[in-house]
């Protein structure tokens, strides 16, 4: 009984450490992924969400594609961009401004108004009625832009007279509709689904949504290319992607296998 107790001492003692290793990486956190510390990224204004739920490691700032697009041409110190569509990282690209740009989400459009509905809005035609106030982004932004493809696509390009605002990004949209200030305005699925009981949405037809498609890209600028495209990775990877859909993305389509 002596031996047995002085063999199983030492075991005893290695398991109690052990024990101890992990509940202390629980407490600090050291059983989670990687985080990519060290830079900066410049997001599109509906990754405000999402993008610290993958990584909390970068610093972010987000807001409206075109003018993040337009600080890093100034040499604003950004690490990676990601835009709301996939010209304007094209554009930086051509510019050497940015390297190739990947494609990392999609998203889709949606006709927002105030859970109240004073105007009685139950559909995008319903943006024809006199006196309605109806609230988008500026034609420069992404969202924006969208926007205006879909009124053209329905014919409903008469309801730009009912506009009272023009936002800088889909937040400033967002939140004019759910405070009530505007009847209705158009914003993504995913920004929709961050004021829940403050608005409700109504879908655009499947023939005139617009190919919402989300690009990202290490800046040429950046001191820290390697942390940059390791960023990039952690988006693109199953946890990554996982997260994105979790928040109301679509998955990227599927590569068609080569026969």
């Amino acid at each position: 009984m002596r031996r047995r107790a002085v063999v199983l001492a030492p075991l005893c003692a290695f398991l109690c450490s052990l024990l101890a290793a992990s509940g202390a990486a629980a407490r600090t956190g050291t059983h989670s992924s990687t985080r990519v510390t060290g830079i900066t990224v410049y997001a599109a204004a509906s990754l405000t969400d999402v993008f610290p739920k993958i990584d909390s490691g970068p610093k972010y700032s987000f807001g409206a594609s075109s003018t993040l697009a337009a600080q890093i041409t100034q040499g604003a110190p950004a690490d990676v961009f990601a835009s709301a569509n996939t010209t304007i990282p094209a554009q930086l690209h051509a510019k050497k401004l940015a390297q190739k740009p990947v494609v990392f989400t999609r998203n889709r459009l949606v006709l927002v108004v105030p859970t109240s509905n004073p105007a009685g809005i139950h559909s995008v035609y319903d943006l024809r009625k006199s006196g309605v106030k109806l609230v988008i982004a500026a034609p420069a932004v992404p969202v924006g832009s969208y926007t205006l493809q879909v009124l053209k696509q329905m014919g409903l390009t008469s309801v730009l007279g009912n506009i009272v605002s023009r936002e800088s990004d889909v937040r400033g949209v967002l939140s004019k509709v759910a405070l009530g200030e505007a009847d209705a305005g158009f914003v993504y699925s995913t920004d929709a689904r961050t004021v829940p009981g403050k608005v409700r949405v109504f879908k655009i037809p499947a023939w005139a949504q617009p190919k919402v498609t989300y690009a990202l890209a290490v800046v040429s600028a950046s001191v820290n290319k390697a942390a940059a495209a390791r960023f990039i990775k952690e988006v693109l990877s199953k946890a990554g992607q996982k997260k994105m859909i979790s928040a109301g993305f679509l998955a990227l389509p599927k590569a068609k296998s080569k026969r």
